[in-house]
């Protein structure tokens, strides 16, 4: 049992608070990880505010880096000293769709059985089955997934989430080839990590679309040949006069809102794919003309976790950084310690930052 430091949610819309935890030394199919990095994603501020459900307290944190420590009895293929990062999924390889091959879609994901805690035993319920803004956490060894050491973990860690959902978002899901026409509505780290992907891709034409010109700047980046300001233009024919009033091939919702859905649905081409990334919360909705959905053709996709297998596309992207071809570092806007993810959710909020990081 080691007791270490965690940033727990206790009610919602509380700030959060660092608190005293135990983290059990894992048992069959776990693994102890020392953390070294972990992004402040929106997910934990989803989490925070009773938007995934109410399982307070949560130990929040998933977009990590670290080292591990120790393994249960069991586990093969993982050991003490190697470098990983976490992801949260972990395909348990006999469900229906893991058996079917495919395993991004696996229907009963690992996670470590056994509770970390608060030091009154009360059990912490570990954001997306992580809970990785602590020293130390505990995770079934298949969410480890080792890649190369030379990567640093500030960086590296921001794969285990919202940049894996991103690229994944365009190269998976989407399946964005070479001539490709690409529209990324919402430009945060999500949405950056898409527009990635889609020049890495091929794509002749990347266009970012958000309300917030930083953030378009950024865009510029990370590959996007061309920008749409959505406050003071219209999002949908802007998209259709950049790609000679056709629409785009691929249009990447990355927002998680009934507006910015709808301008993905009618800002792609005949037979064009809308791929959904961005959350919404459960009592939004789109209605449509059912002729539009009949006579527009085409796809229209949700992308969960960028459809990813992580022991094959976590050390590919790291191999991509590592090569100069996958900016990660510019995903980072700043560094802090563990008592300041209050202030970054903020900072989050207000639009300032892609990626707060929690180094240890």
């Amino acid at each position: 049992m080691q007791e270490v430091r965690g940033v727990v949610s206790v009610a919602k819309g509380k700030p959060v608070e660092i608190a005293a935890i135990r983290v059990p030394d894992p048992g069959p199919g776990e693994a102890l990880v020392r953390v070294q990095a972990c992004g402040v994603c929106h997910t934990d501020l989803h989490y925070r505010e009773g938007a995934i459900n109410d399982d307070f307290p949560f130990l929040l944190g998933h977009e990590a880096a670290g080292t591990v420590e120790a393994v249960g009895p069991g586990v093969t293929g993982l050991e003490p000293g190697d470098y990983v990062v976490l992801a949260w999924r972990a395909p348990c390889g006999v469900c229906r769709s893991c058996r079917r091959g495919r395993p991004w879609y696996c229907f009963d994901s690992l996670n470590a059985v056994q509770p970390m805690t608060l030091l009154d035993g009360t059990p912490l319920s570990p954001a997306l089955g992580i809970g990785a803004f602590a020293d130390k956490t505990l995770v079934a060894a298949g969410q480890a997934v080792k890649v190369d050491p030379a990567a640093r973990p500030e960086a590296a860690g921001l794969i285990g989430c919202g940049v894996m959902a991103g690229f994944g978002a365009a190269a998976n899901t989407g399946d964005v080839s070479r001539g490709d026409t690409v529209a990324v509505i919402g430009c945060g780290g999500v949405g950056n990590a898409a527009i990635a992907a889609s020049s890495l891709a091929g794509a002749r034409k990347v266009i970012a679309v958000d309300v917030d010109p930083r953030k378009l700047e950024w865009a510029r980046g990370f590959g996007a040949t061309d920008v749409v300001d959505a406050s003071s233009t219209d999002a949908v024919e802007a998209i259709k006069s950049l790609t000679d009033g056709n629409g785009a091939d691929v249009v990447i919702e990355a927002v998680g809102r009934p507006e910015t859905w709808k301008q993905a649905f009618f800002a792609r081409d005949l037979a064009g794919i809308v791929v959904q990334v961005g959350v919404p919360s459960p009592d939004m909705t789109v209605e449509l003309p059912l002729i539009e959905l009949f006579g527009r053709g085409g796809a229209l996709k949700s992308s969960w976790y960028g459809d990813c297998l992580p022991s094959r596309d976590f050390p590919m992207l790291i191999d991509l950084y590592l090569r100069g071809k996958l900016d990660l570092d510019g995903f980072v806007s700043e560094t802090i310690s563990i008592d300041q993810v209050e202030e970054a959710f903020e900072k989050m909020e207000r639009g300032e930052v892609l990626r707060s990081v929690v180094v240890f």
